[in-house]
């Protein structure tokens, strides 16, 4: 196990680091930056970061540890790489105790988290838990301080507001302190946006204490209220190393991937996500909630939220299920029309697709992929049907993904080869069906092979002198880490 050698800050905690913390795992997960390019993310040895998220919002909260130990290692085996949780959860967090009886913090107070002597004896200790088992597993923590609700009293939640500028600055510094040596990334916000001076200020202060905290040795975001972007308020803010948006539960069809090249179109750029999207099982729009008549977003929605995102240059993608960010189980109350036991919930065809979706990009160098509509002549521009694409800036492949199976046609010439193979890969099932090779002349209109709502399918085209494996399959360990400029 790997030592500590900082120390918290005294005038917060006059106890030593607990458990986890001061016993990582022998080979900890690498550190993450941003690349160069400043489009995607990247290990510190400059190898691809694929952000596969999952919203676990009430984690920490309301899973024991064997309860837990099941959900990183479905995820995991999965193909996740981050998963999306709260230190001071939502569901009032602050005084209904976590499942072994603790509350983070002494009379709701940020600069007196409730630490005791010993591995077991606290709210932290099992927050310490998570993290270390999650690193065990390969898993990254989106590891959000706050929900919203307790730095912002506006558009409702349980609250209450705890947090000003000071106490928000110390302990964000003792939470960066605390986790400086796991495998996190830091998300401010917690599903609020920006409405006045003070909510400023107490985010960049909290932004300064974990910087302050962890000698800038995590990434950090910030996760805005639906439909909205980080990019909408912190954009310039040199705390923030990439962007996130929300794009939200209101509709079907809602093109999320506009959030997405927004914020790709920003100076200077930054790379950008949908980190919270349309749940799988959620109400559409939260409409008719308590009936059996309410009409709720499937895995096919999920499905068109993650290509649209990707395609429009989003350097990961976050995936939700009604269920899970609340840790549903029958004897708690559902929110917002939750009525199918978490566990149950982990293996919705919705997650078994995303862990599809990870396979696709990494099956190709996608570090190198750009937006873009030029080399797409035909087909649907707007609507469900909204056809999307990207391109390899050195010209050796290109997505386009149809998402009601509607045709389209291409600029073969979008691949800068002779010999173009193309490949139609189903987003439902994982699996590749080759088409031929060809020139790269001319104009090509393809027919995807089954059409309607939820006939989505993605065209691979491939310079064929490359030997790419089929979509979705393994790349050689060689291939699979191309390093970024």
């Amino acid at each position: 196990m790997l030592p500590i050698t900082h120390h918290l800050p005294a005038a917060l905690l006059a106890t030593t680091l607990a458990w986890a913390a001061a016993q990582l795992p022998a080979a900890a997960l690498p550190a993450l930056r941003v690349a160069d390019n400043q489009r995607f993310l990247v290990t510190a040895d400059g190898a691809p970061f694929f952000w596969l998220g999952d919203t676990a919002w009430e984690l920490f909260h309301r899973l024991n540890r064997d309860e837990a130990d099941h959900y990183l290692r479905n995820r995991a085996a999965k193909g996740f790489t981050v998963i999306q949780a709260v230190a001071l959860a939502e569901l009032d967090g602050l005084e209904t105790p976590n499942a072994y009886g603790h509350r983070p913090l002494l009379d709701r107070d940020p600069t007196r988290p409730d630490v005791k002597e010993g591995p077991d004896n606290d709210y932290w200790d099992h927050v310490d838990f998570i993290l270390h088992r999650a690193g065990e597993l390969g898993l990254y923590v989106g590891l959000l301080p706050t929900w919203g609700d307790k730095w912002q009293a506006t558009r409702g939640g349980k609250g209450p507001v705890i947090f000003h500028p000071d106490n928000a600055r110390r302990f964000g510094e003792w939470l960066g302190q605390r986790y400086r040596e796991h495998a996190i990334i830091w998300i401010l916000g917690g599903d609020r946006n920006i409405e006045s001076d003070q909510d400023r200020a107490v985010i960049e202060a909290m932004a300064h204490g974990l910087r302050a905290g962890d000698g800038g040795r995590h990434l950090l975001t910030y996760h805005p209220r639906g439909p909205g972007r980080s990019s909408d308020y912190f954009h310039q803010a040199d705390w923030l190393d990439l962007n996130m948006n929300q794009s939200s539960h209101g509709a079907r069809d809602h093109d999320n991937g506009l959030l997405t090249a927004h914020d790709y179109a920003l100076v200077p750029p930054k790379p950008t996500l949908d980190g919270e999207p349309r749940y799988e099982q959620i109400p559409v729009a939260f409409y008719m909630q308590g009936t059996s008549r309410a009409l709720r977003f499937d895995d096919y929605d999920v499905r068109q939220a993650a290509y649209w995102s990707l395609l429009a240059g989003a350097c990961g993608h976050t995936y939700g299920h009604n269920s899970i960010w609340q840790m549903w189980a029958p004897g708690r109350d559902p929110v917002i029309q939750a009525d199918i036991p978490w566990r149950e919930a982990l293996d919705h065809p919705g997650a078994f697709q995303m862990s599809h979706l990870r396979r696709l990009f990494t099956s190709r160098p996608f570090a190198r992929l750009t937006p873009d509509e030029d080399f797409i002549v035909d087909g649907p521009r707007t609507g469900g049907a909204k056809i999307r694409g990207a391109r390899a800036t050195d010209g050796t492949f290109a997505f386009v993904y149809s998402p009601r199976g509607e045709a389209f046609t291409l600029r073969l010439n979008v691949i800068a080869s002779s010999a173009v193979q193309s490949t139609w890969f189903d987003p439902r099932y994982g699996t590749a069906y080759p088409v031929y090779r060809a020139g790269n002349e001319g104009l090509q209109t393809f027919t995807p092979p089954s059409q309607g709502r939820g006939q989505d399918w993605l065209l691979v085209l491939d310079d064929a002198h490359q030997n790419y494996p089929a979509p979705g399959q393994p790349r050689s360990v060689s291939a699979s880490h191309p390093r970024l400029p």
